[in-house]
Protein backbone atom coordinates (compact mmCIF):
# COMPACT_ATOMS: atom_id res chain seq x y z
CA UNK A 1 0.00 0.00 0.00
CA UNK A 2 1.09 3.16 -0.93
CA UNK A 3 1.28 6.22 1.84
CA UNK A 4 1.72 9.95 1.61
CA UNK A 5 5.31 11.02 2.91
CA UNK A 6 4.98 11.38 6.74
CA UNK A 7 7.30 13.61 8.51
CA UNK A 8 10.01 11.86 10.99
CA UNK A 9 8.89 12.33 14.67
CA UNK A 10 11.73 14.27 15.47
CA UNK A 11 10.67 15.40 18.95
CA UNK A 12 12.62 18.82 17.78
CA UNK A 13 10.18 21.84 17.98
CA UNK A 14 12.24 24.00 15.36
CA UNK A 15 11.91 20.83 12.97
CA UNK A 16 7.85 21.08 13.58
CA UNK A 17 8.04 25.07 13.18
CA UNK A 18 9.52 24.81 10.25
CA UNK A 19 7.02 21.65 8.85
CA UNK A 20 4.16 23.36 9.83
CA UNK A 21 4.22 26.59 7.76
CA UNK A 22 5.88 24.60 4.82
CA UNK A 23 2.94 21.96 4.81
CA UNK A 24 0.25 24.43 4.60
CA UNK A 25 2.36 26.82 2.08
CA UNK A 26 2.60 23.39 -0.25
CA UNK A 27 -1.23 22.61 0.48
CA UNK A 28 -2.27 26.19 -0.42
CA UNK A 29 -0.70 26.24 -3.61
CA UNK A 30 -1.43 23.39 -4.89
CA UNK A 31 -5.17 23.78 -3.98
CA UNK A 32 -5.19 27.56 -5.28
CA UNK A 33 -3.24 26.63 -8.48
CA UNK A 34 -6.03 24.23 -9.43
CA UNK A 35 -8.93 25.80 -7.78
CA UNK A 36 -7.66 28.59 -9.99
CA UNK A 37 -7.21 26.44 -13.08
CA UNK A 38 -10.98 25.07 -13.52
CA UNK A 39 -12.70 27.99 -11.73
CA UNK A 40 -15.06 30.24 -13.98
CA UNK A 41 -14.26 33.00 -12.63
CA UNK A 42 -11.57 35.05 -10.91
CA UNK A 43 -13.53 36.17 -8.21
CA UNK A 44 -14.15 33.07 -7.34
CA UNK A 45 -10.90 32.29 -6.99
CA UNK A 46 -9.88 35.18 -4.64
CA UNK A 47 -12.74 34.07 -2.23
CA UNK A 48 -11.28 30.37 -1.89
CA UNK A 49 -7.73 31.88 -1.55
CA UNK A 50 -8.97 33.49 1.49
CA UNK A 51 -10.74 30.62 2.63
CA UNK A 52 -7.67 28.43 2.31
CA UNK A 53 -5.07 30.42 4.26
CA UNK A 54 -7.70 30.31 6.60
CA UNK A 55 -6.99 26.49 6.46
CA UNK A 56 -3.43 27.23 6.60
CA UNK A 57 -3.23 29.11 9.39
CA UNK A 58 -5.07 26.74 11.56
CA UNK A 59 -2.83 23.76 10.45
CA UNK A 60 0.05 25.86 11.43
CA UNK A 61 -1.08 26.60 15.03
CA UNK A 62 -2.21 23.57 15.60
CA UNK A 63 1.25 22.12 14.80
CA UNK A 64 3.05 24.33 16.63
CA UNK A 65 0.47 24.69 19.83
CA UNK A 66 -1.44 22.34 20.23
CA UNK A 67 -0.76 19.84 23.92
CA UNK A 68 1.03 17.20 22.21
CA UNK A 69 2.79 16.48 18.23
CA UNK A 70 0.32 15.76 15.74
CA UNK A 71 0.88 14.20 12.48
CA UNK A 72 0.07 16.55 9.57
CA UNK A 73 -1.08 13.73 6.98
CA UNK A 74 -3.79 12.63 9.79
CA UNK A 75 -4.94 16.67 10.32
CA UNK A 76 -5.01 16.64 6.38
CA UNK A 77 -6.94 13.66 5.95
CA UNK A 78 -9.06 14.63 8.77
CA UNK A 79 -9.87 17.94 6.76
CA UNK A 80 -10.41 16.07 3.50
CA UNK A 81 -12.91 13.86 5.13
CA UNK A 82 -14.87 16.39 7.22
CA UNK A 83 -14.86 18.28 3.33
CA UNK A 84 -16.75 14.98 1.95
CA UNK A 85 -19.15 14.93 5.39
CA UNK A 86 -20.58 18.12 4.51
CA UNK A 87 -21.78 16.49 1.26
CA UNK A 88 -24.21 14.02 0.70
CA UNK A 89 -23.87 10.51 2.49
CA UNK A 90 -22.88 9.11 -1.08
CA UNK A 91 -19.49 11.17 -1.12
CA UNK A 92 -16.56 10.29 0.65
CA UNK A 93 -13.03 10.15 0.67
CA UNK A 94 -10.85 7.07 0.33
CA UNK A 95 -7.44 6.33 1.44
CA UNK A 96 -5.66 4.01 -0.85
CA UNK A 97 -6.44 1.14 1.55
CA UNK A 98 -10.45 2.10 1.00
CA UNK A 99 -9.51 2.26 -2.47
CA UNK A 100 -8.11 -0.95 -2.99
CA UNK A 101 -11.41 -2.43 -1.30
CA UNK A 102 -13.58 -0.58 -3.56
CA UNK A 103 -11.92 -2.41 -6.37
CA UNK A 104 -12.37 -6.11 -4.91
CA UNK A 105 -16.17 -5.44 -4.11
CA UNK A 106 -16.65 -5.04 -7.38
CA UNK A 107 -15.61 -8.07 -8.17
CA UNK A 108 -17.75 -9.45 -5.74
CA UNK A 109 -15.04 -10.94 -2.93
CA UNK A 110 -14.60 -9.10 0.23
CA UNK A 111 -13.67 -10.08 3.56
CA UNK A 112 -16.92 -8.74 6.32
CA UNK A 113 -20.10 -9.47 7.39
CA UNK A 114 -22.27 -9.19 4.26
CA UNK A 115 -24.90 -5.93 4.99
CA UNK A 116 -25.59 -2.57 3.15
CA UNK A 117 -25.54 0.14 6.06
CA UNK A 118 -26.17 3.96 6.15
CA UNK A 119 -26.80 6.37 8.34
CA UNK A 120 -30.93 7.75 9.93
CA UNK A 121 -30.91 9.81 12.70
CA UNK A 122 -27.45 10.18 13.10
CA UNK A 123 -27.54 6.35 14.20
CA UNK A 124 -26.21 3.52 11.81
CA UNK A 125 -28.54 1.32 10.71
CA UNK A 126 -29.03 -1.63 8.08
CA UNK A 127 -30.31 -1.05 5.12
CA UNK A 128 -30.80 -4.98 4.23
CA UNK A 129 -28.43 -7.43 4.96
CA UNK A 130 -26.84 -9.54 1.57
CA UNK A 131 -28.59 -13.30 1.34
CA UNK A 132 -26.69 -16.01 2.45
CA UNK A 133 -23.37 -14.21 4.35
CA UNK A 134 -22.42 -14.03 8.28
CA UNK A 135 -25.09 -10.90 8.85
CA UNK A 136 -27.75 -12.64 6.96
CA UNK A 137 -27.41 -15.87 8.95
CA UNK A 138 -26.99 -14.33 11.80
CA UNK A 139 -30.23 -12.81 11.85
CA UNK A 140 -29.67 -9.24 11.15
CA UNK A 141 -32.42 -7.31 9.86
CA UNK A 142 -32.88 -4.04 8.13
CA UNK A 143 -33.47 -0.88 10.07
CA UNK A 144 -31.28 -2.79 12.63
CA UNK A 145 -29.64 0.35 14.59
CA UNK A 146 -26.18 -0.90 15.51
CA UNK A 147 -25.38 1.81 18.31
CA UNK A 148 -22.14 -0.09 19.08
CA UNK A 149 -19.59 -1.83 17.47
CA UNK A 150 -16.75 -3.79 19.99
CA UNK A 151 -16.91 -1.47 22.89
CA UNK A 152 -17.02 1.92 20.31
CA UNK A 153 -20.58 3.75 19.98
CA UNK A 154 -21.08 4.60 16.68
CA UNK A 155 -22.94 7.97 17.22
CA UNK A 156 -21.76 10.23 14.54
CA UNK A 157 -19.55 7.70 13.03
CA UNK A 158 -19.67 7.68 9.01
CA UNK A 159 -20.46 5.10 6.88
CA UNK A 160 -17.01 4.63 5.43
CA UNK A 161 -15.43 4.73 8.90
CA UNK A 162 -18.22 1.63 9.89
CA UNK A 163 -17.22 -0.71 6.91
CA UNK A 164 -13.55 -0.23 7.95
CA UNK A 165 -14.24 -1.30 11.34
CA UNK A 166 -16.69 -3.99 10.56
CA UNK A 167 -14.49 -5.89 8.19
CA UNK A 168 -11.59 -7.65 8.81
CA UNK A 169 -9.72 -11.14 8.50
CA UNK A 170 -12.06 -14.14 7.47
CA UNK A 171 -12.67 -16.33 11.05
CA UNK A 172 -12.15 -13.49 13.44
CA UNK A 173 -14.79 -11.90 15.23
CA UNK A 174 -16.69 -8.94 15.41
CA UNK A 175 -19.44 -7.79 18.25
CA UNK A 176 -22.16 -5.64 17.53
CA UNK A 177 -24.84 -3.87 19.49
CA UNK A 178 -28.32 -4.08 17.85
CA UNK A 179 -31.43 -1.70 18.86
CA UNK A 180 -34.41 -3.22 16.87
CA UNK A 181 -38.17 -2.53 17.23
CA UNK A 182 -39.76 -4.13 20.42
CA UNK A 183 -36.08 -4.79 22.02
CA UNK A 184 -36.09 -2.90 25.64
CA UNK A 185 -32.17 -2.70 25.56
CA UNK A 186 -29.56 -3.47 22.77
CA UNK A 187 -28.41 -7.14 22.33
CA UNK A 188 -25.35 -8.09 21.07
CA UNK A 189 -24.24 -10.35 18.15
CA UNK A 190 -21.15 -12.08 17.92
CA UNK A 191 -20.50 -12.63 14.02
CA UNK A 192 -17.17 -14.53 12.78
CA UNK A 193 -15.94 -12.61 9.41
CA UNK A 194 -15.92 -14.44 6.26
CA UNK A 195 -14.71 -14.08 2.49
CA UNK A 196 -17.99 -12.72 1.01
CA UNK A 197 -18.44 -14.30 -1.96
CA UNK A 198 -21.50 -12.76 -3.34
CA UNK A 199 -22.79 -14.92 -6.28
CA UNK A 200 -24.89 -12.77 -7.92
CA UNK A 201 -27.66 -14.89 -9.75
CA UNK A 202 -29.52 -17.74 -8.77
CA UNK A 203 -32.36 -19.36 -10.26
CA UNK A 204 -35.46 -22.01 -10.21
CA UNK A 205 -37.90 -23.55 -12.53
CA UNK A 206 -41.27 -22.82 -10.70
CA UNK A 207 -43.09 -25.47 -13.04
CA UNK A 208 -45.58 -24.81 -15.78
CA UNK A 209 -42.83 -23.03 -17.77
CA UNK A 210 -42.69 -19.92 -15.00
CA UNK A 211 -39.17 -19.43 -14.26
CA UNK A 212 -37.46 -17.70 -11.07
CA UNK A 213 -34.19 -15.67 -11.53
CA UNK A 214 -32.94 -13.85 -8.50
CA UNK A 215 -30.62 -11.30 -9.19
CA UNK A 216 -28.28 -10.45 -5.50
CA UNK A 217 -26.26 -7.12 -6.65
CA UNK A 218 -24.82 -6.30 -9.58
CA UNK A 219 -21.41 -6.87 -9.85
CA UNK A 220 -19.04 -8.17 -12.46
CA UNK A 221 -19.95 -10.80 -15.16
CA UNK A 222 -23.87 -10.42 -13.46
CA UNK A 223 -25.07 -10.17 -17.16
CA UNK A 224 -23.17 -13.26 -18.00
CA UNK A 225 -24.39 -15.50 -14.76
CA UNK A 226 -27.85 -13.97 -16.18
CA UNK A 227 -27.75 -15.11 -19.04
CA UNK A 228 -26.80 -18.47 -18.13
CA UNK A 229 -29.69 -18.85 -15.71
CA UNK A 230 -32.32 -17.77 -18.71
CA UNK A 231 -30.63 -20.51 -21.18
CA UNK A 232 -30.86 -23.36 -18.37
CA UNK A 233 -35.04 -22.20 -17.95
CA UNK A 234 -35.08 -22.36 -21.88
CA UNK A 235 -33.87 -25.62 -21.78
CA UNK A 236 -36.74 -26.71 -19.03
CA UNK A 237 -39.35 -29.46 -20.32
CA UNK A 238 -41.80 -26.76 -20.43
CA UNK A 239 -39.46 -23.90 -21.94
CA UNK A 240 -39.82 -20.42 -20.38
CA UNK A 241 -43.46 -19.18 -20.85
CA UNK A 242 -43.12 -16.51 -18.02
CA UNK A 243 -40.24 -14.88 -15.55
CA UNK A 244 -40.08 -13.72 -12.31
CA UNK A 245 -36.85 -11.37 -11.73
CA UNK A 246 -36.31 -10.73 -8.14
CA UNK A 247 -34.86 -7.81 -7.47
CA UNK A 248 -35.79 -7.44 -3.63
CA UNK A 249 -33.01 -6.37 -1.03
CA UNK A 250 -30.68 -5.94 -4.42
CA UNK A 251 -28.33 -2.89 -3.14
CA UNK A 252 -27.20 -2.17 -6.46
CA UNK A 253 -23.70 -2.26 -7.79
CA UNK A 254 -22.19 -1.17 -11.08
CA UNK A 255 -24.00 1.00 -13.46
CA UNK A 256 -22.84 -1.12 -17.05
CA UNK A 257 -23.93 -3.85 -15.37
CA UNK A 258 -27.44 -2.56 -15.23
CA UNK A 259 -27.55 -1.38 -18.55
CA UNK A 260 -26.41 -4.85 -19.59
CA UNK A 261 -29.03 -6.55 -17.75
CA UNK A 262 -31.79 -4.65 -18.88
CA UNK A 263 -30.78 -4.34 -22.59
CA UNK A 264 -31.12 -8.10 -22.30
CA UNK A 265 -34.70 -7.78 -22.24
CA UNK A 266 -35.43 -4.79 -24.00
CA UNK A 267 -34.70 -4.48 -27.77
CA UNK A 268 -34.54 -0.55 -28.60
CA UNK A 269 -34.59 2.38 -26.88
CA UNK A 270 -32.97 4.49 -23.74
CA UNK A 271 -32.41 2.50 -20.88
CA UNK A 272 -31.03 4.85 -18.52
CA UNK A 273 -29.66 8.33 -19.01
CA UNK A 274 -27.51 10.85 -16.50
CA UNK A 275 -27.79 14.46 -16.00
CA UNK A 276 -25.39 16.38 -13.82
CA UNK A 277 -23.80 19.85 -13.70
CA UNK A 278 -20.60 19.12 -15.91
CA UNK A 279 -20.95 18.30 -19.68
CA UNK A 280 -19.22 14.89 -19.06
CA UNK A 281 -21.65 13.58 -16.81
CA UNK A 282 -24.40 13.85 -19.28
CA UNK A 283 -24.40 10.50 -20.75
CA UNK A 284 -27.35 8.29 -22.09
CA UNK A 285 -27.68 4.26 -22.36
CA UNK A 286 -29.38 2.33 -24.55
CA UNK A 287 -30.57 -1.13 -25.85
CA UNK A 288 -29.67 -3.09 -28.82
CA UNK A 289 -31.64 -5.80 -31.16
CA UNK A 290 -29.03 -8.26 -29.99
CA UNK A 291 -29.42 -11.00 -27.68
CA UNK A 292 -32.73 -9.90 -26.38
CA UNK A 293 -34.89 -12.28 -24.56
CA UNK A 294 -38.24 -11.99 -26.09
CA UNK A 295 -41.70 -13.96 -26.68
CA UNK A 296 -42.62 -14.10 -22.47
CA UNK A 297 -44.27 -11.88 -20.19
CA UNK A 298 -42.62 -10.58 -16.92
CA UNK A 299 -42.92 -9.90 -13.53
CA UNK A 300 -39.98 -8.03 -11.57
CA UNK A 301 -40.13 -8.56 -7.62
CA UNK A 302 -38.89 -4.96 -5.88
CA UNK A 303 -39.04 -3.32 -2.32
CA UNK A 304 -37.39 -1.33 0.08
CA UNK A 305 -34.05 -2.72 -0.38
CA UNK A 306 -34.20 -2.47 -4.11
CA UNK A 307 -31.17 0.47 -4.63
CA UNK A 308 -29.50 1.89 -7.53
CA UNK A 309 -28.99 -0.31 -10.66
CA UNK A 310 -31.61 -2.36 -9.54
CA UNK A 311 -34.21 0.46 -9.77
CA UNK A 312 -32.34 1.74 -13.06
CA UNK A 313 -33.52 -2.27 -14.22
CA UNK A 314 -37.19 -2.07 -12.84
CA UNK A 315 -37.43 1.98 -14.15
CA UNK A 316 -36.22 1.01 -17.39
CA UNK A 317 -38.16 -2.46 -17.57
CA UNK A 318 -41.79 -0.40 -16.39
CA UNK A 319 -41.30 2.54 -18.74
CA UNK A 320 -40.86 0.06 -21.81
CA UNK A 321 -44.23 -1.63 -21.04
CA UNK A 322 -41.78 -5.11 -20.81
CA UNK A 323 -42.66 -5.95 -16.78
CA UNK A 324 -45.02 -5.57 -14.52
CA UNK A 325 -43.44 -4.58 -10.93
CA UNK A 326 -44.79 -6.12 -8.37
CA UNK A 327 -43.79 -5.37 -4.34
CA UNK A 328 -43.10 -1.87 -2.70
CA UNK A 329 -41.74 1.36 -3.37
CA UNK A 330 -38.02 0.66 -4.11
CA UNK A 331 -35.24 2.43 -2.10
CA UNK A 332 -34.59 5.62 -4.02
CA UNK A 333 -30.92 6.15 -4.26
CA UNK A 334 -30.83 7.59 -7.84
CA UNK A 335 -27.58 9.55 -7.55
CA UNK A 336 -24.24 8.33 -9.64
CA UNK A 337 -20.98 8.10 -7.79
CA UNK A 338 -17.77 8.72 -9.49
CA UNK A 339 -14.15 7.76 -8.42
CA UNK A 340 -11.36 9.99 -8.92
CA UNK A 341 -7.92 9.34 -8.04
CA UNK A 342 -5.56 11.44 -6.54
CA UNK A 343 -1.64 10.94 -6.76
CA UNK A 344 -0.96 9.58 -3.75
CA UNK A 345 -3.22 5.78 -4.52
CA UNK A 346 -6.48 7.41 -2.61
CA UNK A 347 -9.36 8.79 -4.25
CA UNK A 348 -12.51 10.57 -4.16
CA UNK A 349 -16.17 8.70 -4.28
CA UNK A 350 -18.10 12.09 -5.67
CA UNK A 351 -21.62 12.15 -6.30
CA UNK A 352 -21.76 14.36 -9.76
CA UNK A 353 -25.19 13.36 -11.71
CA UNK A 354 -28.59 11.73 -10.89
CA UNK A 355 -29.74 8.82 -12.56
CA UNK A 356 -32.88 9.08 -15.14
CA UNK A 357 -35.47 6.43 -16.11
CA UNK A 358 -36.15 5.99 -19.85
CA UNK A 359 -39.43 9.01 -19.32
CA UNK A 360 -37.71 11.07 -17.77
CA UNK A 361 -38.30 10.18 -14.01
CA UNK A 362 -35.82 10.86 -10.93
CA UNK A 363 -35.27 8.13 -8.94
CA UNK A 364 -33.11 10.84 -6.36
CA UNK A 365 -35.01 10.44 -2.92
CA UNK A 366 -38.43 9.17 -4.61
CA UNK A 367 -37.79 5.29 -5.47
CA UNK A 368 -39.67 3.29 -8.03
CA UNK A 369 -43.45 2.38 -7.76
CA UNK A 370 -44.40 -1.10 -8.37
CA UNK A 371 -47.48 -1.43 -10.76
CA UNK A 372 -49.15 -3.65 -8.44
CA UNK A 373 -48.20 -3.11 -4.29
CA UNK A 374 -47.87 -6.03 -2.70
CA UNK A 375 -46.17 -5.77 0.92
CA UNK A 376 -44.42 -9.00 2.55
CA UNK A 377 -45.25 -9.26 6.00
CA UNK A 378 -41.37 -9.23 7.14
CA UNK A 379 -41.08 -5.56 5.12
CA UNK A 380 -41.44 -2.35 7.81
CA UNK A 381 -44.18 -0.48 6.53
CA UNK A 382 -43.57 2.89 5.18
CA UNK A 383 -43.39 5.31 7.84
CA UNK A 384 -42.59 2.68 10.73
CA UNK A 385 -39.26 2.99 12.60
CA UNK A 386 -37.42 0.38 11.11
CA UNK A 387 -38.24 1.56 7.44
CA UNK A 388 -35.31 3.11 5.81
CA UNK A 389 -35.17 4.45 2.23
CA UNK A 390 -32.88 6.94 0.63
CA UNK A 391 -34.88 9.76 2.15
CA UNK A 392 -34.54 8.88 5.47
CA UNK A 393 -30.42 9.25 5.40
CA UNK A 394 -29.00 12.41 6.36
CA UNK A 395 -27.83 14.42 4.31
CA UNK A 396 -29.68 12.66 1.08
CA UNK A 397 -29.16 14.76 -2.10
CA UNK A 398 -32.92 16.51 -2.92
CA UNK A 399 -34.71 14.62 -4.66
CA UNK A 400 -36.51 16.58 -7.87
CA UNK A 401 -39.81 17.34 -6.29
CA UNK A 402 -37.94 19.17 -3.80
CA UNK A 403 -36.70 21.43 -6.11
CA UNK A 404 -38.25 24.61 -7.96
CA UNK A 405 -37.29 23.58 -11.10
CA UNK A 406 -37.15 19.67 -12.44
CA UNK A 407 -34.13 18.73 -14.35
CA UNK A 408 -36.36 17.40 -17.13
CA UNK A 409 -39.58 18.19 -17.99
CA UNK A 410 -40.67 14.54 -19.64
CA UNK A 411 -43.85 13.90 -18.63
CA UNK A 412 -44.19 10.64 -15.98
CA UNK A 413 -47.18 8.38 -17.47
CA UNK A 414 -46.74 5.94 -13.86
CA UNK A 415 -47.20 9.39 -11.60
CA UNK A 416 -50.87 9.88 -12.73
CA UNK A 417 -51.81 6.15 -12.27
CA UNK A 418 -53.24 4.90 -9.55
CA UNK A 419 -51.64 2.28 -8.11
CA UNK A 420 -53.26 -0.94 -7.78
CA UNK A 421 -53.21 -2.03 -3.97
CA UNK A 422 -53.13 -5.74 -3.15
CA UNK A 423 -56.79 -7.31 -1.76
CA UNK A 424 -55.13 -9.63 0.86
CA UNK A 425 -53.22 -7.18 2.60
CA UNK A 426 -55.11 -6.98 5.95
CA UNK A 427 -56.34 -4.16 8.04
CA UNK A 428 -56.67 -3.33 11.23
CA UNK A 429 -59.19 -0.02 11.87
CA UNK A 430 -58.52 1.58 8.58
CA UNK A 431 -55.02 1.14 8.41
CA UNK A 432 -52.34 -1.59 7.57
CA UNK A 433 -51.43 -3.85 10.30
CA UNK A 434 -47.54 -4.02 10.90
CA UNK A 435 -46.83 -7.65 11.44
CA UNK A 436 -44.92 -8.14 14.35
CA UNK A 437 -41.99 -9.96 12.49
CA UNK A 438 -39.67 -8.05 10.96
CA UNK A 439 -37.00 -10.34 9.30
CA UNK A 440 -35.89 -12.28 7.13
CA UNK A 441 -37.82 -15.10 6.03
CA UNK A 442 -37.95 -18.62 7.23
CA UNK A 443 -37.31 -21.55 5.23
CA UNK A 444 -41.00 -22.67 5.94
CA UNK A 445 -42.57 -19.05 5.22
CA UNK A 446 -44.50 -17.83 2.69
CA UNK A 447 -43.50 -15.26 0.06
CA UNK A 448 -46.57 -13.91 -0.73
CA UNK A 449 -45.34 -11.12 -3.39
CA UNK A 450 -43.31 -14.34 -5.36
CA UNK A 451 -46.80 -15.99 -5.01
CA UNK A 452 -48.67 -13.45 -6.50
CA UNK A 453 -46.28 -13.26 -9.20
CA UNK A 454 -46.28 -16.83 -10.65
CA UNK A 455 -49.83 -16.42 -9.98
CA UNK A 456 -50.52 -13.39 -12.45
CA UNK A 457 -48.23 -15.23 -14.86
CA UNK A 458 -50.22 -18.44 -15.06
CA UNK A 459 -53.29 -16.65 -14.99
CA UNK A 460 -52.26 -14.19 -18.43
CA UNK A 461 -50.65 -18.08 -19.98
CA UNK A 462 -53.97 -19.29 -19.26
CA UNK A 463 -55.86 -16.34 -20.57
CA UNK A 464 -53.86 -16.22 -23.97
CA UNK A 465 -54.32 -19.84 -24.28
CA UNK A 466 -58.58 -19.63 -24.22
CA UNK A 467 -58.55 -16.44 -26.40
CA UNK A 468 -56.20 -17.63 -29.33
CA UNK A 469 -58.30 -20.91 -29.19
CA UNK A 470 -61.58 -19.50 -28.41
CA UNK A 471 -64.36 -20.66 -31.08
CA UNK A 472 -65.55 -18.05 -33.62
CA UNK A 473 -68.69 -16.88 -33.78
CA UNK A 474 -71.11 -18.28 -36.32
Amino acid sequence: MRRAPQEPDSGKGRSRRWWGPAAAALFLSVLVAWYAAVSRHAAQADVVYGKLKVFGDVLSVIQNSYVEEVNVDNLVTGAIKGMLQTLDPHSSYLTPDMMKQVEVETKGIFGGLGIEIGVKDGILTVIAPIEDTPAFRAGLKAGDQIVRIEKEPTKDLNVMDAVKRLRGEPGTKVTIWIMREGFTEAKSFTITRDIIKVKSVKYKSMGDGIGYVRLLQFQQDSDEELDKALRALLKEKEGLRGLVLDLRNNPGGLLDQAVKVADMFVDSGLVVYTDGRIENQKSKWSARKEGTYEGFPMVVLVNSGSASASEIVAGALQDHGRAILLGTRTFGKGSVQTILPLEDGSALRLTTARYYTPNGRSIQAKGIDPDIEVRDGREPSEGHPGAVREKDIERHLRGEEEEETPTTPAEDPHAKKERKKDPTVKKKNGAEETPPDLGRKKADDKDPQLERAVELLKGWEIFKTRYLNRPKAS
